[in-house]
């Protein structure tokens, strides 16, 4: 005998009512799980360089260091991520740069088609003696304030950038040239504090940045950092750069010129010594000999006049004359003690 199975029962087993069971089943399964992700969506661990800001309903609520976190989900609980105080971040100042277009310019400029004021000034700093600058900065800062770091988002960094490129427009402006990098070499000897102001570059600027984020501090508007330290490569227009590397080298070579031209003066000095002190040695010598020479041909002259015999002296003239009226082209005598005649030759009779 079968067993009469109830009309409705069909009608609970079928293919589709089961498929929409498992797929209610499903959709609830999905549910609850999603509804347990967006629960726990703000618990998390926060990672030791950073720390995390509570925004309660869009208020500064609380700052969360390193650790786990348990906050409400959004839209009640908002959690921004921010570095932790102790962490330092880098930041290159590209407002000091020469923007691209003036690269671009440079490379296709003449003297034809001269560059714009822009242009032509872009990335460069005037110096307090009128001098031109390239500054290549990066700042290191820290997150000081996190309420007001959060408060201004997006707008921390441009407000960064330009009190960096305030900061360094007004510092170049009250230094020389040269205590901001060593364009004149042979200036440094004259001036023994250029070194030592060229190493307080940073730190001014430093202080500089801090003073003015203090001040936007005290007026309610912080941006929440500090600087810490900044790093600055300073250099030289590539036009000057060029027309310095000219003055260099004719300072070298006129140095050089100098210095071989000292040289050559010492070295004819001490041949010009030389010869005078052999010249001064040879006539000493001469004078020795013709002193001694004179001295020997007047010994018999002298000998004779201090002689008192008039016989020898008389023999002598005897002897020694007719020598010297031989060499005589014709003699004229006269009588020493007879002078009413003479005879004078050509004269007529």
């Amino acid at each position: 005998m079968s067993e009469e199975v109830p009309r409705g029962t069909h009608a609970l087993n079928s293919p589709w009512i089961q498929a929409g069971r498992l797929t209610f089943i499903a959709l609830y399964a999905i549910t609850v799980l999603a509804a347990l992700a967006w629960a726990v969506s703000n618990v998390r661990q926060i990672d030791p360089q950073n720390r995390a800001v509570v925004l309660h309903f869009g208020a500064l609520d609380r700052v969360q260091n390193a650790g786990l976190l348990w906050a409400w989900p959004q839209p009640f609980e908002q959690v921004i991520l921010l570095p932790a105080a102790d962490r330092v971040i880098e930041r290159r100042v590209e407002n000091l740069l020469r923007s691209d277009e003036a690269l671009k310019a440079d490379r296709v400029a003449s003297f034809a088609t001269p560059l714009s004021d822009a242009l032509a000034g872009s990335g460069y700093l005037l110096t307090g003696d009128a001098g031109v600058v390239q500054l290549d900065v990066r700042v290191f800062y820290q997150v000081s304030d996190p309420y007001a770091f959060v408060l201004q988002g997006e707008h921390v960094l441009p407000a960064l950038d330009r009190l960096v490129t305030r900061s360094a427009v007004a510092l170049t402006a009250a230094r020389d040239l040269d205590t901001i990098l060593v364009a004149r070499p042979e200036l440094i000897g004259a001036d023994n504090q250029a070194a030592e102001r060229r190493e307080r570059l940073r730190g001014d600027l430093v202080q500089g940045i801090n003073a003015r984020l203090a001040e936007l501090k005290a007026s309610g508007q912080g941006i929440g950092i500090e600087v810490s330290r900044v790093d600055v490569q300073s250099s030289l227009p590539e036009p000057a750069i060029t027309a310095f590397n000219a003055v260099l080298t004719a300072s070298q070579q006129a140095d050089k010129a100098v210095a071989n031209a000292r040289t050559d003066a010492e070295k004819l000095a001490q041949s010009a010594n030389e010869q005078a002190d052999r010249t001064l040695q040879v006539a000493h010598a001469q004078a020795g000999e013709r002193l001694a020479k004179a001295s020997t041909d007047t010994a018999t002259v002298t000998s004779l006049a201090t002689s008192a015999d008039p016989q020898m002296l008389l023999r002598l003239y005897r002897e020694r004359i007719p020598k010297i009226l031989d060499q005589a082209g014709s003699v004229t005598t006269v009588n020493p003690k007879d002078d009413s005649r003479l005879i004078i030759q050509g004269a007529s009779q």
